[in-house]
């Protein structure tokens, strides 16, 4: 019987934890594994773990029996960044992706707080408060993934948080019928009252009226204004991953064009995007987002960060350090067109430096330069 090395026993380790971790993401998320084959393999394999850890704990959480869901999935996260991983494949997957691409605690952190809300079956008083529960059980996702593509620029990371939400916005209006018949109801508190619809009323009975479906139209509008900034910010990612994220937005805002066809009526069907309708969604994504106008990418891409995702983008950027300035995490740099995309965002991250300490000296001296601003 031939031993193996304990070199090579951790290289077979590894490779069973990431087919696990693919065989989570298969089936757990189509669109998502279907994006992700856009995706060149050095990226994929990350992507793939961080997604089967945000899966386990939304089941560990959501599916909870015995009341200790968040406490053993917080348990799970700070093994993870103490380096001592529990004997999960999807825990010992993620270790690596948190050490390697720098991965503050901050953004699973945030994802664990959004699963919690889910659980204490948290109301939404308005769009700004759901965008807040979007940020973290999905623009956390943005950001990681960014991350994970080599990219720690503000701009892009504010721009992975939108599209982030965008999806969950998306998510929330196919699901108003199920969620509902679970006893949840994510839809802003004060665009009900506007309709005169009772959410109690609604929970207890739910059923479509025009009102509803006017309702999850306007929700698909706010979702499609982040879907066009996100899809700006992926003007900032490596070449070779742009593909794979103009696939997820396009497969995801394909869920609501279709419910848009079924009359926004998610409550008494849930929208299904044919196969067919996901082939012309990828064939139509790069002239839908594919951009030309550098002075509109450049504008778009420079706006502040939606509010209930400022702390996202806050928590990487507080980490930074002036090693991981220097030299990118995880980019392939033996190919001029990654050499060409880091120094772009190299050059990026410089400029906003500069313009937040002149902004600073401006703020403390004042306009004449001298004399301190009185306060």
């Amino acid at each position: 019987m031939i031993k193996l090395r304990s070199s090579e026993k951790r290289m077979s380790r590894r490779a069973a934890d990431a087919a696990a971790c693919r065989s989570l993401l298969c089936d757990g998320s189509r669109s998502f594994y279907a994006a992700s084959m856009f995706l060149p393999q050095h990226i994929r394999r990350p992507a793939t773990a961080m997604y089967a850890f945000c899966r386990l704990a939304d089941d560990a959480i959501d599916l909870d029996e015995r009341g200790d869901g968040l406490e053993r999935m917080q348990a799970r996260l700070d093994a993870i960044y103490d380096g001592k991983p529990m004997d999960i494949p999807a825990d010992r997957a993620f270790t690596e992706v948190v050490r390697r691409y720098s991965i503050p605690k901050a953004l699973p952190q945030a994802l664990l707080e959004g699963f919690e809300w889910d659980t204490q079956g948290h109301r939404y008083p308005d769009l700004a408060s759901l965008e807040a529960y979007g940020s973290r059980v999905a623009g956390t996702v943005g950001a990681m993934m960014t991350l994970v593509m080599g990219v720690r620029s503000p701009d892009a990371l504010a721009r992975a948080c939108d599209l982030g939400v965008a999806m969950q916005l998306t998510n929330i209006a196919r699901d108003v019928g199920e969620d509902a018949r679970n006893g949840r109801i994510y839809l802003p508190l004060d665009w009900l009252r506007e309709k005169g619809i009772d959410p109690d009323e609604f929970l207890a009975n739910p059923r479509f009226t025009p009102e509803m479906g006017e309702i999850v139209q306007r929700l698909l509008k706010a979702a499609d204004v982040l879907y066009e900034r996100g899809a700006v910010g992926i003007h900032a990612l490596p070449p070779s991953c742009r593909k794979g994220m103009q696939a997820a937005a396009a497969l995801y805002s394909e869920i609501g064009r279709e419910v848009e066809r079924n009359g926004c009526d998610s409550i008494s069907r849930r929208a299904v995007t044919s196969p067919v309708r996901k082939v012309l969604a990828l064939y139509s994504m790069s002239r839908r987002w594919g951009r030309d106008d550098l002075r509109v990418i450049k504008e778009i891409l420079s706006e502040d960060p939606l509010e209930a995702n400022r702390f996202l983008v806050d928590a990487v950027r507080e980490q930074e350090v002036l090693t991981q300035e220097i030299r990118p995490q995880g980019v392939g740099m033996g190919r001029v067109e990654d050499r060409i995309m880091w120094l772009h965002n190299l050059f990026q991250r410089l400029e906003q430096q500069d313009r937040r300490s002149r902004t600073t000296r401006v703020s403390r001296t004042g306009p004449g330069g001298g004399t301190p601003v009185a306060g």
